[in-house]
């Protein structure tokens, strides 16, 4: 695979999807810094691949955008209503119960759609491609939300995605989301800390 290959497959092939992958970034990294405009990258990105994945025919990925471009909205909202007399963003620490209760969630939803993507559909590793998306769902209103723990969601998601593209053969987007696996490990840091820290100032 010569270079250029490699940065096509990474970036994508075209302007708007080297957009919205640079988009992708941005977000990731604003997002570990508690960043209100995480979600203005966010809305680009996602918006663009709506339009991407339109294109290539992918409904399903299509509409998962879709819903997110709703995420996007309501988490610029709520982050707006939800900080600290500093101006920054106040961190939901949540609790074991609040992580098994979602955790539940994104697996009824994983067996839900693989169940039917195996039995109605010509889907390639239905389930685990079921469980990237539902739990997608899940982490990104946990993200929203504020909660500490939406990172492991996201680190399972990446985790996960990054087994069904090595078996796809889709080597350079696994590396892309290699990449984004180590920034929610430090996003799930840095959080850490904030969260250490505003429990240190209400004490």
């Amino acid at each position: 695979m010569s270079i250029k290959e490699f940065l096509s497959g990474f970036l994508g092939t075209n302007s708007i999807e080297i957009i919205a992958s640079l988009s992708g970034f941005v977000c990731v990294y604003l997002l570990i810094k508690r960043n209100i405009w995480c979600f203005f990258f966010g809305f680009i990105q996602v918006s663009l691949y709506t339009h991407v994945f339109y294109a290539a025919k992918l409904y399903s990925d299509m509409i998962l955008h879709i819903i997110y471009i709703g995420f996007q909205i309501y988490g610029w909202w709520h982050w707006t209503h939800n900080t600290n007399q500093h101006h920054q963003l106040v961190i939901e620490q949540g609790n074991s119960k609040h992580i098994f209760f979602w955790a539940a969630i994104a697996a009824i939803g994983t067996l839900l759609l693989g169940a039917y993507m195996s039995n109605y559909t010509d889907a390639n590793l239905p389930y685990p491609d079921a469980f990237t998306t539902s739990t997608s769902l899940v982490a990104q209103l946990l993200l929203s939300r504020r909660y500490l723990f939406n990172w492991l969601f996201w680190i399972a998601v990446d985790v996960v995605a990054i087994v069904i593209y090595i078996q796809k053969g889709l080597y350079p987007t696994a590396i892309l989301y290699t990449t984004f696996l180590v920034m929610c490990f430090f996003g799930y840091m840095s959080w850490i800390k904030q969260n250490q820290r505003q429990r240190v100032v209400m004490v």
